[in-house]
């Protein structure tokens, strides 16, 4: 995967996945820093950030997709028009996982490109919660089979939130200009390392 950092001005993350796994929760828990625990079907919602950076202004759009499958057209559409990729699955639910690597491999045929720029997303992962997706399951396929990046958050609990925008901004090659302005965004970052589980492998593609 290249690092190599392109000047951009605008930069769109769509976060996609199976019905009820918490997208729309993960963006308003980023942006609002709210938490909805009432599920509401989303068709299709685009937000727009505006941040200042050494005088110049970013643009990022987040698009939050529906889970449901009814529309193929404009799920086809939102990823070619895409810019960087959440996938999110929920740690209680096995067959959002299995959705995922739906959605993970659409993104290859669209996008034409062996390792696109994904951040796939474990969300629900409350401490004591119900699961039925390991970690260490799902960060062996992510990262060494896909060579995507994986995550565990909680949208209720506020877990990692901020964390799964870094990765995508990073991922999208708006690391060092937008770090800053998202520290002034949400005032303070996780000070825990993100929810993943040990692995013994030399060539980890962790992106810092």
């Amino acid at each position: 995967m290249s690092l190599a950092v392109k000047e951009k001005s605008q930069v769109r993350l769509v976060f996609l996945g199976a019905a009820g796994v918490g997208k729309t929760a993960l963006i308003h828990r980023f942006l609002l820093d709210t938490f909805e625990p009432k599920h509401r079907r989303t068709v299709e919602e685009l937000h727009t950030k505006e941040y200042e950076v050494n005088g110049a202004t970013i643009k990022v759009e987040i698009l939050d997709t529906s889970g449901s499958y009814s529309f193929p057209a404009m799920r086809k559409l939102s990823i070619q028009n895409s810019d960087a990729f959440a996938l999110v699955y929920a740690v209680d639910d096995a067959e959002s996982f299995e959705s995922v690597k739906i959605l993970h491999d659409e993104i290859l045929e669209l996008k034409e490109d062996k390792f696109p720029p994904i951040v796939v997303v474990g969300n629900k992962a409350e401490a004591g919660g119900l699961r039925q997706v390991l970690p260490e399951d799902a960060l062996s396929l992510v990262e060494l089979d896909w060579n995507s990046r994986f995550l565990e958050a909680s949208a209720k609990e506020n877990e990692n939130v901020v964390e799964v925008f870094r990765e995508l901004l990073q991922q999208a090659n708006l690391p060092s200009r937008l770090s800053p302005a998202l520290r002034r965004r949400r005032e303070t970052f996780p000070k825990e390392p993100p929810l993943r589980p040990p692995m013994n492998k030399a060539n980890s593609c962790a992106v810092c």
